[in-house]
């Protein structure tokens, strides 16, 4: 698992010349690409005298990386993914910070015509219905659960060519939706902060059932005595304290929000 770790993740380590502690923090691609670690890992060095190096990966591996003890924590965003991590006891607790919402990406032309839809599941039937170009992320990411229990709901068994699997993080998934101009289904943070937009455009939002809640897990460090549990806990706190919410509440693209700070008592 570590050698795996060194040549298949994607890390991001925030270096200092001080002696800081560090723990080790597995995130989504949809968290890192919003740039928003880029405005509370500084914060959080100066306040905690903690570094953080990011594990960045989608949810379901980030799950993995926390049931094999490789990381002290975990920020994801699947909640029957999380309840089956709890259960098993891999994690000790759960504590919602902020939530976002999906959206769904497309030519801007919409030739599916789902800016009209009535629900997020019949977008995604008029995706099929016209065989339009679809990218999924396909890498078992918190976004792509949720792009799967969609369909689910929508009675559509995808396949055919006009749909197609990048089994990459949110920014490479949108990239590839660009290039092909193709509908592509994102969460809001990760597209307002994507510069390659080419002719896609925000097509439909707003369904209850595109709500994107993000939770903050520490690994269970009865399951894992080298788990740094202490900075695990500190770093909940101060993920969960006034400071984080006037940080989180405060980014913004363009005069967007793209999260919503929404921290539940432990």
């Amino acid at each position: 698992m570590k050698r795996l770790l060194g040549t298949l993740l994607a890390t991001l380590v925030i270096t200092s010349a001080s002696h800081a502690e560090t723990m080790r923090m597995a995130v989504t691609t949809s968290f890192y690409n919003s740039g928003l670690s880029e405005v509370l890992l500084p914060e959080i060095k100066s306040d905690l005298g903690l570094e953080i190096q990011l594990i960045v990966v989608g949810t379901g591996q980030a799950l993995r990386l926390g049931e094999a003890g490789d990381v002290d924590a975990i920020l994801v965003h699947s909640r029957a993914a999380e309840d089956q991590f709890l259960e098993a006891e891999f994690g000790t607790h759960r504590r919602e910070i902020m939530y976002n919402d999906f959206v769904f990406v497309g030519p801007a032309d919409d030739p599916a015509g789902i800016r009209t839809a009535d629900s997020a599941a019949g977008a995604l039937i008029e995706i099929a219905k016209a065989t339009a170009p679809f990218v999924s992320r396909g890498d078992d990411s918190g976004t792509h659960k949720q792009e799967q229990k969609l369909w689910t709901e929508a009675g559509v068994i995808v396949e055919g060519d006009w749909y197609r699997a990048a089994g990459a993080g949110m920014g490479a998934t949108l990239n590839v939706a660009s290039g092909m101009n193709a509908y592509v289904f994102s969460d809001r943070a990760s597209w307002l902060n994507f510069g390659n937009k080419g002719d896609l455009d925000l097509l439909y939002s707003g369904d209850p059932a595109l709500f994107n809640q993000y939770a903050y897990i520490p690994v269970n460090p009865a399951r894992w005595p080298h788990i740094r549990n202490d900075l695990a806990l500190a770093l909940e706190e101060w993920l969960a304290s006034d400071k984080a919410a006037a940080l989180i509440n405060g980014y913004t693209i363009n005069g967007e929000n793209l999260f919503t700070f929404n921290a539940t008592q432990p």
